[in-house]
């Protein structure tokens, strides 16, 4: 859409030891927060998780003994500690008595993923994503493409939030399995087009999404938080998809856009049998 409306009046991140030139560390996600984002890096065994810690009070229960059980299997520390070195530690405020730290998230190129495609023998599906500053957004886009097969997500080298902990615990292990790649979008695109993949803007002014034919090679581009397509990606696009709203809504926000476009793709192949 042209615009995405972002939640105003979010909580405030709730980390207590931690600002926010410490937290920019933490954008390839090497910092774990929460019991279903360890157990997902573990259990996925994209990198290898270095050391764990859990809450000393922690009561025992299947999850944690999950964990425990992999980080044995693994070679994996974990140590636990007082419940305040975790709050101390802790980037999202919500780390439910676990952090662990892993090695970053490998780092791929939009050529390197379409070789790896190209071996594979699928049809390329990119989601590119223009500035989304918003953790909660790009966590959510990332938990989308993950159940709609997307085999990537592309952000700008700089603008934008990288693979922070909020970003991995909104994306509940879709994280360790949609590799996203930090790219110029521009140069990305020009790639892409080049290789013959469809490109597919959002944007309120577009048709309606069920019209804009979304099977085969495609990328996706969703406009950044506040300011939508600009008319830089416009240019490169093939075609432009909006999603008909009702009610005086003028927009929606980012990640809802992206996922109903995601999944309006799997309709359409699904359809076509």
């Amino acid at each position: 859409m042209s615009r995405h409306n972002d939640r105003r009046g979010h909580r405030r991140n709730r980390s207590r030891g931690r600002d926010s030139r410490e937290r920019a560390q933490y954008t390839r996600g090497e910092q774990l927060e929460g019991r279903n984002v360890v157990w997902e890096a573990l259990s996925r065994g994209v990198r290898r998780v270095h050391r764990i810690q859990l809450d000393e009070r922690a009561r025992p229960n299947e999850k944690i003994e999950r964990i425990l059980s992999a980080a044995r299997a693994q070679g994996v520390q974990v140590k636990r500690v007082p419940r305040e070195t975790l709050d101390e530690a802790s980037v999202t405020g919500v780390h439910n008595g676990i952090i662990g730290w892993a090695e970053p998230l490998p780092a791929l190129t939009v050529r390197g993923r379409m070789a790896e495609l190209e071996r594979e023998g699928v049809d390329p599906f990119f989601i590119l994503v223009d500035e989304a500053n918003y953790e909660h957004n790009l966590g959510a886009v990332l938990r989308s493409a993950l159940g709609a097969g997307a085999h990537a997500v592309i952000i700008p080298t700089r603008r934008g939030a990288g693979v922070t902990p909020v970003v991995l615990r909104v994306a509940m292990g879709a994280g360790e399995v949609v590799p996203v790649i930090r790219e110029g979008l521009s140069s990305a695109l020009a790639t892409l087009r080049r290789a013959g993949i469809r490109v597919v803007g959002a944007d309120m002014d577009g048709k309606p999404h069920w019209a804009v034919p979304m099977a085969g090679p495609l990328a996706l581009v969703i406009g950044g938080e506040g300011k939508g397509l600009t008319d830089t990606l416009r240019k490169r696009c093939d075609d432009i998809a909006g999603v008909p709203l009702q009610g005086d809504l003028e927009s929606l926000n980012l990640s809802v856009t992206a996922s109903i476009l995601m999944f309006e793709r799997a309709r359409q192949i699904a359809a076509d049998g």
